[in-house]
């Protein structure tokens, strides 16, 4: 740390995530102006020993670590809000294939920034991205790196890989989109690199085996989809000699270099002995699973097998938001639900998976994931005078249950201020917006996204009968929920 603390952060609360010292009420953290944590304690000490930094909060908030995100989809940010009666196959083949064959880096820079701003907003100062597309040759992926670093994220990208489709390139076009990639991030100070595979069953076995050639030979960490939906075991079990997609990708060597996988939905017994002896992280989607009907993942067995597990938000048209506080909710009472219990998984829990949790199983604890000194600041100041924060009776469950983004005050990323009285720090967001829905409009034409969006003209299947009716009358008709 260089120079004294200039800020000390307040509240009636701080979730530090220390597994020393998680709670401490009446507390503050503190933090200099290079993005260091100098001390995280009492207010009262904190006050003393710093008396010249400026001071944030009333001491009526919580304050807590950053929320990290450990699986998206920035490729998706213009074109969320579709294909809601779909499985999730014909999700893809409907809307994100149509789009990812077009989509080029200034759509995802631009869709990124509006994902960006709605992460910030929802407290999310890490993020785990998978950039997947077909438009190969444009070098889309980069587009999520450069929006990221426009909005002052702290996160890793990956190009997420497929070839097994009519049309495919070489395999070479996706090796060198995964090496511009990387050289593009290496650039960025808060941002890091991961090889993708799309899913397993999307990369043919030419292409799967440089995949992991390049892991070794640059020691390049992975991040893919596994056990997501039951068709994926089924047919992995068809192609690959008995094999399920988690032993599959053991055969292959992938699980040989360190890997966070998405979802992990259909796991059996030796599936989850391969994630755990190969200290596999997952990453658990819980609205994207419920609205494409995927299934649960076993959170509770993974965890008491010793998997991290963190949680993500999942790609924006996949939930269709970036809103980690929605993410959390629903991760609690997906399981409580389905194993018809109240304690499947406490508000405790659920917080640690979005904060230190989530840090482990990116290997970024060492540097987020908890309020401590040495860390670097990924701060999230709530406000304690909103509806749902005006009276904290335990403040676990209220940031799990109560709390909505609506709560959040202030954000900083490493140190620097980007939310702050709930506005974004140095971005408009109507300009953000503006830009935004205007390249939206533009890419759902060129993707011919007619059936399922009212932007470029199309009925939209948005308007399914059992859900709306239409009535005539005198020659105007409105739509009847």
């Amino acid at each position: 740390m260089n120079g004294a603390p200039s800020t000390v952060v307040r509240g009636a609360w701080v979730l530090a995530m220390d597994p020393a010292r998680e709670l401490i009420r009446d507390g503050a953290v503190a933090f200099a102006a290079d993005g260091a944590i100098a001390a995280v304690g009492p207010w009262a000490e904190l006050r003393e020993r710093f008396p010249e930094a400026e001071v944030v909060g009333d001491g009526h908030g919580i304050v807590l670590p950053g929320f990290v995100n450990c699986h998206t989809h920035l490729t998706e940010g213009l074109v969320t809000g579709m294909g809601e009666t779909a499985s999730l196959w014909e999700w893809f083949e409907r809307v994100v294939e149509p789009a990812g064959r077009v989509t080029t880096r200034e759509d995802v820079r631009i869709g990124t920034k509006l994902k960006g701003a709605e992460m910030l907003l929802s407290g999310i100062t890490t993020v785990n991205d998978m950039s997947c597309h077909r438009n190969l040759g444009s070098l889309a992926s980069l587009g999520a790196a450069d929006g990221l670093a426009e909005m002052g994220l702290r996160g890793i990208v990956s190009f997420g890989a497929e070839n097994l489709y009519e049309g495919a390139p070489p395999e070479d076009a996706f090796v060198a989109e995964h090496e511009a990639l990387a050289d593009r991030l290496a650039a960025e100070p808060l941002l890091g690199f991961r090889l993708g595979i799309g899913t397993i069953l999307g990369v043919s076995d030419e292409l799967m085996a440089r995949s992991v050639a390049a892991c070794a030979r640059h020691g390049w960490a992975v991040h893919t989809h596994l056990a997501e939906v039951r068709e994926e075991v089924t047919e992995s079990r068809s192609r690959h000699a008995g094999r399920t997609t988690v032993e599959h990708a053991a055969h292959v060597g992938l699980l040989d270099h360190e890997l966070i996988a998405g979802h992990c939905i259909w796991c059996g017994e030796r599936d989850l002995s391969l994630l755990a002896a190969r200290d596999v992280a997952v990453a658990h989607s819980p609205v994207a699973n419920m609205i494409l009907a995927s299934g649960v993942c076993p959170v509770p067995r993974l965890r008491r097998e010793g998997v991290r597990v963190g949680i993500g938000t999942d790609g924006a048209a996949s939930n269709d938001n970036q809103d980690m506080f929605g993410a959390i909710k629903a991760a609690a009472l997906l399981q409580k639900v389905h194993h018809l219990r109240a304690d499947a998984i406490t508000a405790v829990d659920v917080l640690r998976m979005a904060t230190l949790e989530g840090a482990r199983a990116l290997r970024l604890d060492d540097r987020v994931g908890s309020l401590e000194a040495g860390k670097r600041a990924d701060v999230v100041l709530l406000d304690g005078n909103t509806p749902e924060l005006a009276a904290i009776h335990d403040p676990w469950q209220q940031v799990v249950y109560c709390a909505t983004s609506r709560c959040v005050s202030h954000v900083w990323v490493d140190g620097a201020a980007r939310v702050a009285d709930g506005r974004l720090v140095g971005h408009e967001l109507r300009e953000i917006a503006v830009e935004a829905r205007a390249q939206a409009v533009d890419l759902a034409r060129r993707a011919d996204l007619s059936a399922e969006s009212v932007l470029c003209g199309g009925e939209g299947r948005a308007f399914p009968p059992s859900a709306h009716a239409r009535v005539e009358n005198d020659g105007a008709s409105a739509l009847v929920v």
